[in-house]
């Protein structure tokens, strides 16, 4: 096994309908311009209210991923 070394970078990803819809448009903006991302850890989560109800989902987010050899 190869030697690698990896990087990690902060997003912050939000959705009107979910925790998980909001990581994975960070995630999926972050995979337009990174390579090789290998995982992701949740550091926060919190939301915006609207009348009372859930009107934004935020999550923060720590992405790894292997920088080029």
């Amino acid at each position: 096994m190869s030697d690698h070394v990896y990087k990690k970078v902060e997003l912050v990803g939000s959705s009107p309908e979910s925790i998980e819809k909001a990581i994975e448009n960070a995630l999926a903006k972050a995979a337009k311009t990174l390579n090789h991302m290998d995982w992701f850890e949740v550091l926060e989560t919190r939301g915006h209210i609207v009348n009372g109800a859930v009107g934004h989902y935020q999550v923060v987010i720590k992405v790894g991923f292997r920088l080029d050899d």
